[in-house]
């Protein structure tokens, strides 16, 4: 079948087995293939889009249990699967518009009375996958990141090419109600096959339109439904969904608005606890707005119901709102439309991060720090061999260099860098001669984040450390820093390879090698800016293939984060350009902020956030927006740090994990259901809980490893550089917005409040006006006025 835009397939069995773009110049298959998973040995056929289970009175029917009957024109499919009681049509039309394709699905009771359906899902399997084959190509040009948003009357579905290239695939709610969208995880893991890179898999996504979990579950997700419905005798019910190419994240909406009668919203991802919050939204111009309101957990875990109707102000076509959040956690905006429709959007309202971060370095240092007499004197716990389960004493550092210091913790830090870390990793000590952790290999990964532990350290006073002078600690971070990106200090095939392969380093080489060239240490200096420049220039030349998107995974942004962050950072601007449209790509937008996650799933074999990864990526972004000036990347790098925070958030209240002050969970699965692990669903959690499901879990993980933040910190400490001190202005189609604040129009000018924790700089790289503070003094307000920054009326920069 096909019309202008599109071209269908459907098998003999019913499902979709091709969706192509004609437009597309890759021909790429924007649903899950079969010759693919036959290809690769998966067995998920039965999860192809189009595939349907039904539960109905206890009795379960599915698409795989009758043979459908298809009628199928040129531009038209109706595919019945008869059961007893009920038939249900799918039917895939091409004729209503050259422009799209529209895809409806009708339960029809055949009996006279009334069915209590409880579960009916349906598989939308777009092409989300990471191919076996190390094609960059293939990951590239035929996948798809697949971002939802989910509401009553309005839910859609952005597909966005992993190049981000378009066209890109969009598909728009018409009728019905889609409750959820879960997922289902196939892959292959060779980890301890000595294979790299060692993973692939795929993600099966499922509209949830009734239930959708396991009988009797509860989880203290509220966001979402998840009910069944009463189908009467000899009736219908319907749901339908429109697909449309789409350029960009504008125009993804813009078609929903225009095409389909969907609201657009404008609004932040994070509200703070007591601080004003810009909200705004647009509605078509047939429609108007006739309630709105906010839920949310109050203290005692009551749902809370405020409206807002009175404070929203309409201007031009654009409703607009200033609220104020006293109560910390999960908080979702609906809006009435026409007295009969829904929209939402949901946002985390957060008490002041800066308290958030001091709890979390109190944690670590009180809790989770095991002195001269633990089991494993002056390490932190849990114990981990990888460099990541560093990334906390990092963490700890940084906000004892930005808050009030508390000498005992730095104290702590520097035990364990002399007599755990330098130990552990090094054999007698000695930085040339890396130990081999992994039976018969060492990772040079690691050594960057030792690097960047024995930098922070350097940056304490005399007084401060107590077992070696702070350029001492400066020193190891050279010697470490050569062993990592050093090819020449390793005598195996794998560390040569490693040590040219990019990492997190690209957060502090620029300051360590300031600190190296101030305080004398030339040599090492210029070791270690030859092989920086080395290495990016490398990554630069190879950028045309993407080569360092591949880690031990086909493709990473734990791979193409740091490559975009680090080329943005050494000036490489068409390479950054290149890698940063993966991030872009990479980086979700949704009615729900944490579904605007860098996009991931192998820690939680579901669409995640992962604090690390997730975090690294979102400061990359900031790195290439600073560089590129490019607005997409500040609006992309704010979304994804937001959702890196939710893993961190104490007062959060839509998952069953409850972190106590100061804990922190290292992996979120956005998915509702999370088919794999229902009890996961919506969930925070560490990887290690996929432990008790054994296989290869059960070699990665170890009970002494069974906790939910080993690899937590350096993300934050990240972040704490980016975000944690920096609130910025942009300007698109002649409006001033904030990023990382609140704005407010005075008579004296702009009034920018910053959510900083320690707001220390304000940039408006639009119009190159910029304001630092003098020695790091923390100004958490701004007015910017006549082109300049102000404090207290009294112009203090322009640049």
């Amino acid at each position: 079948m096909q019309n202008k835009r599109f071209e269908l397939r459907v098998s003999p069995s019913g499902n979709l087995t091709n969706l192509i773009l004609k437009e597309d110049p890759h021909q790429m298959n924007w649903v899950m293939d079969s010759s693919y998973l036959d290809e690769s040995g998966y067995d998920e056929k039965d999860k192809l889009f189009g595939h349907f289970s039904l539960k109905m009175d206890g009795d379960i029917v599915t698409s795989q249990d009758v043979v459908p009957v298809i009628a199928e024109e040129d531009s038209r499919a109706v595919i019945t699967y008869g059961f007893a009681q009920v038939e249900v049509m799918m039917t895939f039309d091409l004729s209503q518009s050259d422009e799209r394709a529209v895809w409806n699905i009708t339960l029809k009771n055949k009996t006279t009375k009334e069915l209590n359906v409880t579960d009916f899902a349906v598989w939308s399997s777009f092409s989300y996958v990471m191919y076996r084959i190390n094609d960059l190509n293939l990951q590239t040009n035929h996948s798809a990141a697949v971002f939802p948003s989910i509401s009553d009357h309005y839910s859609k579905i952005a597909c966005v090419r992993r190049s981000h290239e378009a066209p890109h695939l969009g598909m728009y709610q018409t009728k019905g109600r889609t409750l959820s969208v879960g997922t289902y995880c196939g892959y292959t893991n060779l980890f301890f096959e000595s294979v790299s890179p060692s993973l692939d898999g795929l993600i099966f996504h499922q509209l949830v339109l009734a239930g959708g979990y396991p009988k009797s579950f509860e989880n203290a997700d509220w966001l979402y439904e998840k009910n069944g419905f009463v189908l009467p005798g000899l009736s219908a019910r319907e749901w339908e969904y429109s697909l449309e190419s789409f350029e960009d994240q504008d125009d993804f909406y813009s078609i929903g608005q225009h095409n389909y009668g969907h609201p657009v919203f404008d609004f932040e991802p994070l509200a703070i606890e007591g601080q004003n919050y810009d909200f705004a939204f647009q509605l078509p111009g047939d429609h108007y707005l006739t309630d709105a309101y906010i839920e949310y957990l109050d203290s005692s875990g009551e749902r809370t119901r405020e409206t807002i109707l009175a404070k929203i102000i309409k201007e031009n076509n654009k409703y607009k709102a200033n609220l104020l959040f006293n109560t910390p956690g999960e908080h979702k905006i609906t809006i009435e439309i026409d007295h009969q429709t829904y929209d939402s959007v949901i946002l985390n309202v957060m008490e002041p991060i800066k308290k958030m971060i001091e709890n979390r370095s109190n944690y670590i240092s009180d809790v989770l720090f095991n002195g001269e007499l633990g089991d494993v004197p002056y390490s932190y716990s849990p114990i981990s061999n990888q460099g990541e389960s560093l990334g906390k004493l990092s963490l700890v550092l940084k906000n004892n260099l930005l808050g009030k210091m508390k000498a005992r913790e730095v104290q702590q830090v520097e035990e364990s860098c002399v007599y755990y870390i330098r130990q552990k990793w090094f054999k007698d000590g000695d930085f040339t001669k890396p130990t081999k952790l992994y039976g018969d290999f060492y990772r040079c990964m690691d050594y960057e984040y030792i690097a960047h532990v024995f930098y922070l350290l350097s940056q304490f006073d005399k007084e401060t450390v107590q077992l070696n002078d702070p350029d001492t600690y400066l020193s190891w971070a050279a010697d470490v820093f050569s062993l990592r990106v050093n090819p020449d200090l390793h005598d195996n095939p794998r560390g040569k390879e490693e040590a040219q392969m990019l990492g997190v380093f690209f957060l502090y080489i620029d300051d360590l090698l300031k600190e190296l060239k101030q305080r004398g240490l030339t040599e090492k200096y210029e070791e270690i800016r030859s092989l920086w420049s080395t290495i990016a220039q490398k990554v630069a030349d190879d950028s045309t293939s993407y080569k360092a998107a591949v880690t031990e995974h086909f493709y990473d942004n734990a791979g193409f984060g740091p490559a975009t962050g680090a080329l943005a950072s050494s000036h490489h601007i068409d390479a950054a350009k290149k890698y940063g449209e993966l991030v872009l790509a990479n980086i979700g937008y949704s009615n729900d902020f944490r579904a605007q996650s860098p996009d991931r799933w192998w820690e939680a074999l579901s669409y995640m956030i992962h604090s690390l990864w997730g975090g690294v990526t979102a400061a990359a972004c900031l790195k290439a927006y600073e560089e590129l000036h490019d607005s997409r990347y500040l609006k992309a790098a704010y979304r994804a740090t937001i959702g890196i925070l939710y893993c961190y958030d104490t007062n959060a209240k839509a998952t069953d994990t409850v972190l106590t002050t100061g804990e922190a969970a290292s992996t979120y699965s956005i998915a509702g259901p999370h088919i794999n692990r229902p009890d996961l669903s919506r969930n925070r959690f560490g990887q290690s809980t996929f432990y008790r499901d054994g296989g290869i879990f059960s070699r990665l993980f170890t009970k002494e490893e069974e906790t939910a933040d080993w690899d937590m910190g350096e993300e934050l400490v990240a972040y704490l550089d980016g975000f944690g001190k920096k609130t910025f202005l942009y300007e698109e189609a002649g409006t001033i917005s904030v990023v990382n604040g609140s704005i407010k129009e005075t008579d004296e000018g702009l009034f920018i409040t910053s959510y900083a924790p320690y707001p220390t700089e304000y940039h408006f790289y639009d119009r190159n006006v910029h304001f630092v503070s003098t020695d790091g003094k923390s100004i958490p307000q701004l007015l910017f006025a006549n082109g300049e920054f102000k404090v207290a009326k009294e112009l203090l920069t322009k640049e």
